[in-house]
């Protein structure tokens, strides 16, 4: 099977930063299915693993990345029992396996979902890993449940993939107050068409959300920058309210500053419940079909805003670039 990889971590204007080669079709075992993959998104994870994972050295053979996909089930492992070949499928991946820029890929049945029916492949691919992430961080780490209806929540970087699909899993199944974080004409736009109830700068960010009617919010999402933002989060979070981040941090966290409000602060890694293979892996199998589902409905849609056709190196180098410009809006997607 046709595959794309790299040897060694380059910038992505250098010619070798991904590389085409040929590799053996793997065989199923377990509870793995194999994926003939149609379509494939791009994430800033993505060209963060091309970026650290072979520094100074060289691969014996090629790494391939890559999560979000789309594909039909072409085989099954001996112990799989959600699904059966010719399933139409998507999903995240597993950030420690070889990954969606292949023709074919092996993934554990208990982090995939059916495709939802009402989009195409392209615009199905966009969703997984977002989706999954925005559900974790509201239902699973902060635990948004009824009581919070009507309640604010700040998302930082609401044009991003995830800030795209937090912003509308917040209004549209949380019934949340959405103040979402933009400051170009196209972001604020954006941000406005996927159910932000308010948009402000977060060049300026405590007088942006005050000026928008908030002394304070209940929720705060990260999805940007924690170290960046953090002096802002503890001052614009209420007392006993929630704060959650994806992104990480180059410094210790002070996490002293929200102490005498009794905040709480949680991380969120999508990749968590693989990684660990942790009991409730099969979480991410179930959140993957209730967001097919509310797709379906038309109460949540695709963040896609740009496709690119073709497996190929120079298609990955183009949507990397993109990707590492930190200007992208919503998603992008490589139909094959």
């Amino acid at each position: 099977m046709k595959a794309i990889g790299f040897k060694t971590s380059l910038p992505i204007t250098e010619t070798d930063s991904f590389i085409e080669f040929d590799m053996e079709r793997p065989v199923p075992a377990g509870r793995n299915l194999l994926v003939k993959i149609s379509a494939i998104s791009v994430n800033p994870v993505d060209f963060k693993v091309r970026q650290n994972s072979a520094k100074d050295k060289v691969l014996d053979t090629p790494k391939v990345i890559g999560f979000d996909a789309v594909g039909l089930v072409e085989a099954v492992g001996p112990e799989v029992s959600l699904f059966k070949p010719g399933d139409k499928v998507f999903y995240a991946g597993d950030i420690n396996k070889p990954g969606s820029n292949a023709e074919y890929q092996l993934v554990d049945e208990r982090i995939v979902g059916r495709k939802p029916g009402s989009l195409s492949d392209t615009e199905a691919a966009v969703v997984p890993l977002t989706a999954l992430t925005a559900w974790e961080l509201l239902f699973d780490r902060i635990r948004v449940n009824e009581k919070d209806k009507g309640k604010s929540i700040l998302i930082i970087g609401g044009a991003g993939g995830v800030g795209s699909i937090a912003t509308q899993l917040a209004k549209q199944v949380a019934g949340l107050t959405v103040i979402a974080t933009a400051s170009r004409p196209e972001t604020i736009a954006w941000c406005k068409a996927q159910g932000a109830d308010h948009v402000v700068n977060h060049k300026d960010l405590v007088n942006e959300v005050r000026k928008a009617g908030f002394q304070q919010v209940d929720i705060i999402l990260d999805l940007v920058d924690t170290s960046g933002y953090w002096d802002a989060m503890a001052e614009l979070i209420k007392p006993q309210g929630r704060i959650a981040s994806i992104t990480g941090s180059q410094t210790p966290v002070p996490l002293i500053k929200i102490k005498t409000k009794s905040v709480s602060f949680h991380w969120e890694s999508m990749f968590t419940r693989s990684t660990f293979e942790t009991d409730d892996m099969i979480e991410q199998h179930h959140i993957l079909n209730k967001v097919a589902e509310l797709l379906d409905k038309g109460v949540l849609k695709t963040t896609l805003n740009e496709t690119l056709q073709g497996l190929s190196a120079e298609n990955l180098k183009k949507a990397h670039q993109q990707l590492e410009s930190g200007t992208t809006i919503g998603k992008l997607s490589i139909q094959f």
